[in-house]
């Protein structure tokens, strides 16, 4: 490596150390989770979390944005939130000479990182305002395109428990987000730690380590790691066994699944590898890179038939046996 190329890496990971430790602060036990956050945000995609209310989902997102100094929104997801609830509305505003005009009353959409929380409770029409913001980096109200902030960032949570009166997430917008990360139970010592933190007078507070514009420059960082072409082909080939149609589809993929990952899945999983080459002080992507964002990056894109449902088949379990049966690069 050069100089240049050998002092970016080392900033990097410098950078990536010091929100992770500030975070986990606040968050204890979930090491796994803070990486898939942070690796999304800077991967310029978005997250979509998994778990049981109470395991400080919340919590994650708000103290993220503290520690990187970037404008916070939580929308708390319900059956009668509206469109014009998340992304704002025009409002008729009277000026000085009585002269009635349409001014844009900007939602809570319009932040660095957004929450949306239990997303899946609200009615698809209000899921659907998300899906411009979370592709496009835009809103249009009206006639009018109103661009959004950069960073932007949407963390989703859901309750795979309470399934009462949700609207499960369509396709097209799953397929948005670059990770879907799964929150479980803390361990006995990790809740020794967080009732430790949490009982007392003080609770742990934050510094903030990193500004929009760092995050901006490690972004491009991101992008400029090379990938091989064998490795590469390595990621499409296990995105194309997701699919039930040969010659790529593992065995449990035709027997269990109706539709595989599209070309985004494959996109999550080289941008991911290039994320964590450079936290392994390397400047190429290898397979294990490609294999430790696998789960995350698949899980939510694999959509299941009839026999997988009837058997309640973990999309999971599928991945395994594709990471097993797809032959590294030589």
């Amino acid at each position: 490596m050069s100089i240049a190329i050998d002092q970016q890496v080392v900033t990097f990971q410098e950078q990536f150390k010091k929100v992770k430790e500030e975070v986990s602060k606040v968050i204890v036990g979930y090491g796994e989770i803070i990486d898939g956050v942070i690796m999304s945000l800077l991967a310029s995609g978005h997250v979509l979390l998994e778990g049981v209310p109470g395991l400080g989902k919340t919590k994650l997102v708000s103290t993220l944005a503290d520690v990187m100094h970037l404008k916070f929104s939580r929308i708390q997801f319900t059956p009668d939130l509206m469109p014009a609830d998340i992304t704002g509305t025009n409002v008729v505003q009277e000026n000085a000479m009585g002269e009635k005009f349409l001014d844009f009353q900007p939602g809570p959409i319009f932040s660095n990182i957004l929450l949306a929380d239990e997303v899946n409770r609200a009615t698809p029409k209000t899921q659907s305002a998300l899906l411009e913001a979370m592709e496009e980096r835009s809103v249009t109200v009206g006639k009018r395109t109103h661009k959004l902030d950069s960073p932007f960032f949407v963390l989703a949570t859901q309750n795979p428990l309470e399934m009462e009166g949700t609207y499960p997430l369509p396709e097209a917008q799953l397929d948005r987000f670059f990770l879907k990360l799964k929150v479980d139970y803390p361990t006995v010592d990790s809740l020794h730690t967080i009732l430790n933190r949490t009982t007392k007078i003080e609770e742990p507070k934050v510094d903030r380590v990193l500004g929009q514009g760092e995050v901006l420059e490690m972004r491009r960082t991101v992008r400029a790691v090379p990938i091989a072409r064998p490795v590469q082909d390595y990621a499409i080939r296990i995105t194309l066994a997701t699919h039930p149609k040969p010659p790529y589809a593992h065995s449990l993929t035709m027997k269990y699944v109706r539709y595989g990952s599209s070309p985004r899945g494959a996109q999550a999983l080289v941008i991911g590898g290039k994320i964590r080459a450079l936290l392994k002080n390397r400047v190429h992507v290898s397979a294990e890179d490609i294999r430790s964002v696998a789960y995350g990056a698949l899980r939510h894109r694999i959509l299941l038939n009839f026999e997988g449902e009837a058997e309640r088949i973990d999309t999971d379990t599928i991945i395994k046996g594709i990471l097993e049966g797809t032959p590294e690069p030589a």
